[in-house]
């Protein structure tokens, strides 16, 4: 199908563009985290990264979530149903805010057990418990804003989750540095005071959505009523499309944070290296992420219209755009780890884990970038959300977590060969993400 080129690309920009400049944000807060406390020192960053484990597996549940219901308000959105997409927010903030729920009482409940599944380092533990409970405040409000935004952005709102997300960002370093360091006459906090920043930082956003949603957006409004609304074709396709990609981003998250537990349990130094490695990942990410959320928009939003041939065409064009962005992504991750081994304040250990870690994931962000448009982005849009559920625990779990598992505690390796293992998934991925573009089984009219 003819496509005129011109217009495509300045739509994907005009899509791209905000969503990738979000995600830089995302990660500029991670990084800002990751450099503060490296300066502090590594027992106050492994004790931060191993308790944010925790709102890692919740913001994907999220995402999941959010994810799975955009595959329902995208095609609706092609058909300018309004009132539906509404209701489809109502039912995710029912669940999203349940779920920061219950993970905000297991963390005041249970927080040393918790942090055991991560390492079993004494000092980090203690470290990492005053961390955990301070940040697990920002839970709730997190889940309202990230539901929120991430609805609105697939009828194609997207410019306001990156003003919210830089202006939580600016907060963010600031009173991160505030608290962490002590300045303006405030005792210094170390890794509490992390967690306090993002605390306020996320009371900030909140402020912000709640004005934009009553104040300014009239396309797709909050309606208390539509917290406790009972559709019953409505919440059937709810579960059929959104679940699997609840339970796709849940196995994944969860894959990450065993990963990062394995990591964990084999010292500080592999802890402090593994984290920068993951905000350096992320960095290379911000754009490809936004690929794949261009692609669940675009693709989703032609199937609404029951242009069936385009949606295809549109896949197509973003897989290759992937493949080039996964590549210069690799290229970024060589370029950061010689400037991050100069600037933390790591163990030589740690660095010379780092080096290699970094090397490993050059080529891990490459398969990422693929398979996440594919998976996230076109899978999802055409209502195929059982597919990826299937990919990563098939492959994710059996094979790489598996093999890194044996790897580490049965036939004891070195750090560097346990990695290899760990890092394997997306690579492994490729064939089976190429097959199910080309079978067009992804691809399905979901509305009514």
């Amino acid at each position: 199908m003819q496509i005129n080129n011109k217009q495509f690309y300045r739509t994907v920009a005009g899509l791209v563009l905000p969503m990738a400049l979000q995600n830089l944000i995302n990660v500029g807060v991670s990084s800002a985290d990751v450099i503060m406390l490296g300066k502090v020192g590594e027992i106050a960053l492994s004790a931060a990264s191993l308790a944010n484990q925790v709102f890692f597996i919740l913001n994907l549940a999220l995402f999941g979530l959010t994810s799975g219901a955009s595959v329902l308000t995208a095609q609706y959105w092609g058909k300018q149903d309004t009132r539906t997409i509404e209701k489809v927010m109502g039912m995710s903030f029912r669940i999203g805010l349940l779920a920061a729920f219950v993970v905000t009482a297991a963390v005041w409940i249970a927080p040393v057990p918790i942090m055991r599944l991560f390492t079993n380092e004494a000092v980090i533990i203690g470290e990492g418990v005053r961390y955990l409970k301070i940040v697990s405040l920002s839970y709730l409000m997190s889940a309202f804003t990230m539901v929120y935004l991430n609805i609105v952005r697939s009828v194609e709102r997207v410019v306001i989750a990156t003003v919210v997300y830089s202006i939580s960002l600016v907060v963010n370093i600031i009173l991160n540095a505030v608290f962490i360091f002590g300045l303006l006459g405030l005792p210094a906090m170390g890794a509490a005071g992390a967690a306090l920043g993002t605390v306020c930082a996320r009371a900030t956003e909140v402020i912000i959505v709640v004005f934009y949603a009553v104040k300014i957006n009239d396309t797709v409004r909050i309606r208390i009523k539509d917290l406790f609304v009972r559709d019953r074709l409505l919440g059937r396709d709810f579960r059929i499309y959104a679940f699997p990609v609840l339970l796709n981003e849940v196995a994944w998250g969860s894959g990450m944070a065993v990963i990062t537990a394995i990591v964990g349990h084999l010292g500080s130094a592999a802890v402090a290296a593994h984290s920068v490695a993951q905000v350096s990942r992320q960095l290379s990410m911000v754009v490809s992420f936004g690929i794949a959320s261009a692609a669940s928009i675009m693709v989703g939003k032609s199937i609404g219209e029951k242009k069936e041939e385009l949606a295809k065409e549109y896949a197509r064009r973003f897989l290759k755009i992937s493949i080039i962005l996964g590549i210069c992504g690799g290229v970024l991750i060589l370029m950061i780890s010689p400037v991050a081994c100069a600037l933390l304040n790591l163990t030589d250990q740690a660095k010379g884990y780092l080096k290699i870690m970094m090397i490993f994931m050059s080529y891990y962000v490459v398969g990422q970038a693929y398979n996440s448009t594919m998976v996230v982005g076109i899978c999802r849009a055409g209502g195929d959300t059982k597919f990826g559920l299937v990919l990563d625990v098939g492959i994710m779990w059996i094979c790489s977590i598996g093999m890194g598992v044996f790897a580490a505690f049965v036939l004891k390796m070195p750090m560097p060969w346990v990695y290899i293992f760990l890092v394997s998934d997306e690579i492994i991925k490729i064939p089976f993400s190429v097959k199910r573009h080309h079978t067009y089984k992804w691809l399905k009219n979901v509305t009514r």
